[in-house]
């Protein structure tokens, strides 16, 4: 079956989907985009992932290109077309096509989207996640404003690629206080020895994930010890349980960072919970 996605008003063959040269986000990565987990046949959370485009629109004076509702729309239509019951739907947005100039466009330049789905394997995941993953340090030096979900991902790829050739799946960047920022593609968690769940808060350092939310979510709910604030490279060595949270990989038990074993090398019985209970929180939006 060919995948479809969905280009500035038109359902196309994925093999044959285009932009034009001259697009913003290809010259610029002038553009934001979201990403929305499908799982069992339901889109996750989408309220809040749109709630945070509009937010990352609103902070680049991007205007929707389409309305809300709209929108919502083609993310069911691009999934069913995509027969995707478990896995993820992509939606970019850029602010359009006009000749190359570093001003912004006139007011008449329409803004361009695209959506996309695939399908993943829950199965797959299930079983990274029992195993735990490895994440490595990395210098910070992103754009301080991260807190923009823009396409403008250079440094993600270079810090994530340098974790990947250590054997590594994730980088965390470590601010000049020696603290950890969040992962190239996730939060970033850690369970202290008394037993608290510990991220970073969410301002302008970091991006508010949709995850990030629920988990805190959970945490209520469960009753469970909670402190936002940064914590060390150091801090994050000693800690108890480590994970990550993302919309591709909810909570992600992490068992190494850099050449140290967290814990007793095994997935925390933490973040093997909140794993489980994830979708118990979500909104969930049948396709």
């Amino acid at each position: 079956m060919s995948r479809i996605a969905y280009v500035n008003g038109q359902y196309v063959r994925h093999t044959d989907a285009a932009v034009h040269i001259e697009d913003r986000g290809y010259q610029f990565a002038d553009g934001v985009y979201e990403v929305c987990e499908v799982w069992n046949g339901n889109i996750v959370d989408v309220p809040r992932h749109l709630d945070r485009l509009d937010r990352s629109l609103t902070e680049l004076q991007i205007d929707w290109p389409m309305t809300r509702s709209a929108v919502e729309f083609v993310l069911r239509q691009v999934v069913r077309r995509n027969k995707v019951h478990d896995g993820i739907v992509y939606i970019q947005v850029t602010r359009g096509v006009a000749k190359r100039d570093h001003f912004f466009p006139a007011d008449d330049v329409a803004p361009s989207i695209v959506i996309t789905a695939r399908r993943s394997s829950p199965e797959a995941a299930n079983a990274q996640a029992e195993k735990g993953i490895s994440v490595f340090s990395y210098p910070e030096n992103r754009w301080p404003r991260v807190d923009i979900k823009t396409v403008a991902l250079l440094p993600n790829v270079l810090a994530k690629q340098a974790a990947k050739e250590k054997g590594g799946k994730e980088a965390w960047y470590v601010d000049a206080d020696g603290c950890v920022t969040e992962g190239g593609s996730t939060n970033a968690w850690i369970v202290t020895k008394a037993g608290a769940l510990v991220t970073r808060p969410a301002e302008n350092g970091i991006l508010r994930g949709i995850t990030r939310t629920v988990i805190l979510d959970l945490i209520e709910r469960e009753g469970l010890v909670f402190e936002e604030r940064p914590f060390t490279l150091e801090e994050a060595y000693e800690a108890k349980e480590a994970f990550v949270t993302a919309a591709s990989t909810i909570a992600m038990p992490v068992i190494r960072i850099d050449d140290r074993i967290i814990g007793n090398g095994h997935p925390g019985s933490v973040a093997t919970r909140l794993r489980e209970q994830f979708h118990t929180a979500t909104d969930l939006q049948a396709v």
